[in-house]
């Protein structure tokens, strides 16, 4: 009972409940027969079921990926149902989790995870643990370098090449590099040094770049053994001295969208040569930047792809809030550059998602609420809200 309590949906009384509590009525259960007492026999609804997901997965579903402040060595990562609110799944994810991976056909399901030997400290152990999409049973891990990041997660701590042929975790210990897990063969084939570059963002089946200090990109080649073939360092794509970009952007096809503290949004493109700059543009007016209106949040954009369309989390404050929640949702178009909506969220939002369909849902949480919060995206109207998902949520991800 208990590994399967790890691993699926658990139903007690037509409910889905967490391991914790199976576990704990299965100890009760063993107390009251140590004592002597009997116990009915589990039958018809009120039988506890493992259940199995359907297959392939829902485009309306959304991952709720938990960093677990309060207690970091227990990262969690839920599955709800956003047209119905129902829980129905979870996955435990080890220490300083960051997020899970989703490729798309939607069968399995990759998670770079560290454990300690004797929970918080002894022996480390970092592997890319391969999940079966509809039953949560593990089905494989890789272990790797035991130097994966444990920051503050973002998009760019786990990418598939768009092949999917490569697994790219960003490390930091305190050296840089970006460790490549090949997922046909499942091991590990090697280590890209990137040296004051951080994060990885793909750009092609053996490609991808990273963010470095001076506002350059660092664009890697990979050969179809995940072997590095080309790296170059372009000039300086963002203004960092004046107005830094945050790590946190979004894909597009073919373009990253980043978003500066102030709140420009700056494309790049992935060229004939790599990586290069594409157009900019700011989200906020100049009267709406006097009054202190900026980006913030963990997961602050969001894409969708059919109506090109670019969401954001916005707030007002000064420029040391550019990690702050907002109530604000700014809508922009990104091919005319200009904004096409505008709504207030019922909570403080520090991370959104869409998911990627011809009838979106919005999706929203705070990482100091376990609240989910489901809208329509082209009205702003709240949906539903699905309580008690997690302790601090921090990426949402759809299928």
């Amino acid at each position: 009972m208990k590994a399967a309590a790890r691993s699926a949906t658990i139903r007690w009384r037509g409910r889905a409940v967490f391991g914790p509590l199976i576990a704990t009525l299965a100890l009760g259960a063993g107390i009251i027969q140590a004592a002597g007492a009997a116990l009915p026999a589990d039958v018809g609804s009120d039988a506890p079921t493992v259940a199995i997901l359907p297959a392939p997965p829902s485009k309306h579903w959304v991952w709720v990926n938990d960093f677990v402040f309060p207690h970091m060595s227990d990262g969690m990562a839920y599955l709800v149902d956003g047209d119905s609110g129902r829980y129905l799944g979870t996955l435990s994810t080890g220490f300083g989790f960051a997020r899970l991976v989703l490729p798309r056909d939607g069968k399995l399901i990759y998670s770079p995870e560290t454990y300690f030997s004797r929970g918080t400290r002894g022996t480390r152990t970092d592997v890319v643990t391969i999940y079966d999409a509809v039953t949560l049973k593990p089905q494989a891990e890789i272990q790797i370098p035991p130097k994966r990041a444990s920051n503050v997660p973002t998009i760019g701590n786990s990418e598939l090449t768009d092949d999917e042929r490569f697994l790219l975790v960003y490390n930091f210990n305190p050296a840089q590099s970006i460790t490549v897990v090949d997922m046909a063969s499942r091991a590990f084939v090697g280590e890209v040094e990137t040296p004051g570059c951080a994060l990885a963002y793909p750009t092609g089946p053996r490609s991808f770049f990273s963010v470095c200090a001076d506002g350059g990109l660092l664009a890697v080649q990979l050969d179809d053994a995940g072997k590095v073939v080309k790296q170059t360092h372009t000039e300086p794509v963002f203004d960092l001295a004046h107005d830094p970009v945050t790590e946190k952007p979004v894909r597009g096809g073919d373009a990253w969208y980043f978003i500066s503290f102030a709140g420009k949004v700056y494309t790049v493109r992935n060229g004939a040569s790599g990586p290069q700059a594409g157009d900019s543009w700011w989200l906020s007016t100049q009267a709406e930047r006097a009054q202190g209106w900026r980006p913030g949040g963990v997961q602050q954009l969001a894409f969708h792809a059919g109506q090109k369309r670019l969401y954001a989390i916005m707030h007002q404050g000064p420029v040391e809030t550019h990690k702050d929640p907002g109530k604000s949702i700014w809508v922009a178009d990104v091919t005319t550059h200009r904004r096409v909506a505008r709504f207030t969220t019922r909570r403080l939002s520090s991370a959104i998602q869409l998911s990627k369909d011809d009838r979106p849902l919005l999706f929203s949480a705070f990482n100091q609420s376990n609240i989910l919060d489901v809208y329509d995206p082209l009205t702003g109207k709240l949906l539903r809200s699905v309580p008690e998902i997690g302790t601090s949520p921090t990426l949402l991800l759809t299928p």
